[in-house]
């Protein structure tokens, strides 16, 4: 399987290496050393490269590896390796190639040059790694970084809106405390919701359970609407909308009487500038509602933030039975 030359160095048995080649994952390509146009030409390829690629070894000897490159191929990897085969020397670098079926993938090379006795390059091999999923993993982290950089940004905001509007709000300091820290915890409630979340999304109804299912004690909570999933800067404002709700209902409303109930529905609607969520709060069986007789940061978000920041259309209505608020709001469409 081995000999030893006359210099007395062990020489591996070409048949060996064949074997070799051939059972490595990795497609190998050698060709011959020109690099001007038609060459180089592909003299020999690897089972793996037809796995990769979907070429047969007979349809591609003979042929230079410009013909796996396309329309979406980059050109910089392409000048730079040809800069330095130029030169004679080795190229590691990463490009877009396509299949035999049309498909792309991304592909890492190592070419290596292969010298004669003098020195002179006889030809070059060529060590190609699929590495489309791990591109395409990178990408993602590299986009949910910055989501994460942009979400931190907009929380900072969001919670200095936050303390200003509780402070203006508040008419003592036991006020703002239990006041803002409790709009804290459920934007720290928000936001791991999303964070969960591989879309970076969380649902309507989970947003709705996370404020009221605490207080759903014999049926007093109500929940009817189908699936539906929103981004954060939706998630994050109706969020909070719905603390407010459910805050204004513990001490003003339905779950601040003992046969007090709240019941939210809620559909995704078709208009002429696209899908909306309509949502309506029905607050019932609890003591008669009255008109605030001063504005709170409740009555702002729900007035103010939330329609500045959703673009929502927001109703309010004192029934007899009980406080209902409908809001309407424009979903994005991807």
């Amino acid at each position: 399987m081995s000999r030893r030359d006359e210099n007395g160095s062990v020489g591996i048995n070409l048949q060996l290496l064949q074997a070799a080649v051939e059972a490595t994952g990795e497609a190998i390509l050698i060709t011959t050393a020109d690099l001007d146009e038609p060459g180089p030409a592909i003299l020999y390829a690897n089972p793996a490269f037809t796995r990769l690629t979907g070429y047969e070894s007979h349809e591609v000897v003979g042929r230079s590896p410009r013909f796996l490159q396309g329309q979406e191929t980059e050109r910089p990897p392409l000048d730079a390796a040809r800069a330095s085969l130029t030169a004679g020397e080795a190229f590691q670098g990463e490009a877009l190639n396509y299949r035999k079926d049309g498909s792309t993938y991304r592909v890492e090379w190592l070419i290596t040059p292969v010298r004669a006795a003098d020195g002179g390059i006889t030809n070059w091999v060529s060590a190609q790694r699929d590495i489309t999923e791990r591109r395409a993993f990178e990408d993602r982290q590299a986009l949910m970084v910055r989501e994460l950089h942009h979400r931190v940004k907009n929380t900072l905001a969001t919670v200095q809106a936050v303390l200003n509007a509780t402070m203006r709000s508040s008419v003592s300091m036991v006020e703002f405390s239990r006041a803002f820290t409790g709009r804290i915890v459920s934007l720290a409630r928000t936001h791991a919701l999303i964070t969960e979340d591989m879309a970076q999304v969380a649902s309507f109804e989970g947003l709705l359970r996370a404020e009221l299912d605490p207080y759903d004690d014999g049926g007093r909570i109500a929940l009817d609407g189908p699936n539906l999933r929103l981004p954060s800067e939706l998630a994050v404002p109706v969020s909070m909308a719905l603390h407010e709700l459910t805050t204004n209902a513990l001490r003003h409303g339905a779950l601040g009487h003992p046969n007090g109930r709240v019941v939210v529905t809620w559909s995704v609607e078709d208009g002429a500038t696209g899908p909306s969520l309509f949502w309506t709060w029905n607050e019932h069986d609890g003591p008669p509602p009255t008109l605030p007789t001063r504005e709170g940061f409740g009555t702002r978000l729900l007035n103010k933030i939330l329609t500045a920041q959703t673009a929502a259309e927001v109703d309010v209505a004192f029934d007899a039975d009980g406080l209902r608020i409908s809001v309407r709001i424009p979903l994005r469409q991807s």
